[in-house]
């Protein structure tokens, strides 16, 4: 695989092989509402735009909200505890009704969509908790991620195992005894299964040591480097900052700053009220 060297933020972590990607995209067809995408041409590839809303019947918890990534970005939300991040990233993915705004995913307005009819449309989602099957092996954990694909998978499983080679060597171990991170991996890797079109983590490193984030982080980042957009909620601010090319900083579920990972970092706004200095 060739290193990509052109990008001086990323230097040479990651490459643009883009095999990994589908543009058609696919997903699992689980049953869900009955609601239709609709064409909404231009703008960036995946936008949850001036997102109003909450869960159920409760108060709003987004403010007109917006976050979106680009083909091979890696977008990152980041905020203190109970800024709205993580429900930012529900909404986008469907799990909650938006009162205002839209949702729109390569050149659709997918807004009616159920999260089950937006990973057949090309989401793969990978919540922070419950994210993998442990009693099943590594193996079966990719392979549920690809059930809905009639063709073969083996050439997305090796790329998989290529991406993350602890799994190639646990691949029959029952994913309930990993740690941590390689849980992260198998969970990465299962949504990876089905070739989706945008990849979105939630809190991809909660409660990982320090080392076994930055290795998550540089698999993320040869991720998003082979086309693959990457939307994240982050804990680690400033790690997370420092590979997004992309970044939004919400406070009480409104945007409070967005910008370029490297502008964010830089502005002493941000450092001050959310980076410690």
């Amino acid at each position: 695989m060739g290193l990509g060297m052109s990008d001086p933020l990323h230097d040479d972590r990651g490459n643009r092989d883009r095999s990994i990607t589908n543009p058609a995209g696919q997903g699992a067809p689980l049953p869900g509402h009955r609601g239709r995408a609709r064409p909404a041409p231009g703008g960036p590839f995946l936008i949850g735009d001036a997102m109003t809303g909450g869960y159920g019947r409760g108060a709003d918890i987004l403010h007109g909200c917006t976050i979106a990534v680009d083909r091979g970005e890696i977008a990152v939300i980041v905020g203190p505890n109970g800024a709205g991040k993580s429900t930012a990233m529900k909404a986008v993915f469907g799990m909650l009704s938006l009162r205002e705004g839209a949702v729109r995913l390569d050149g659709e307005d997918i807004s009616a969509l159920s999260p089950q009819d937006r990973v057949k449309k090309g989401m793969g989602f990978v919540p922070q908790t419950s994210n993998i099957f442990t009693s099943l092996s590594v193996e079966e954990n990719l392979e549920m991620g690809a059930f809905i694909r009639d063709d073969d998978i083996r050439e997305t499983m090796e790329q998989v195992f290529d991406l993350f080679p602890i799994l190639r060597e646990k691949r029959r171990q029952p994913a309930g005894e990993l740690s941590g991170g390689q849980r992260q991996q198998v969970a990465v890797g299962r949504a990876l299964m089905t070739k989706p079109k945008v990849l979105m983590l939630d809190e991809p490193t909660a409660g990982v040591s320090p080392i076994v984030m930055d290795e998550l982080f540089d698999r993320i980042i040869e991720v998003a480097r082979s086309g693959l957009p990457v939307l994240m909620v982050e804990q680690n601010a400033r790690q997370a900052l420092e590979i997004a090319d992309k970044g939004y900083v919400l406070v009480q579920g409104r945007n409070a700053h967005t910008g370029t990972g490297r502008d964010l970092l830089a502005d002493p706004d941000v450092r001050r009220s959310f980076l410690g200095g």
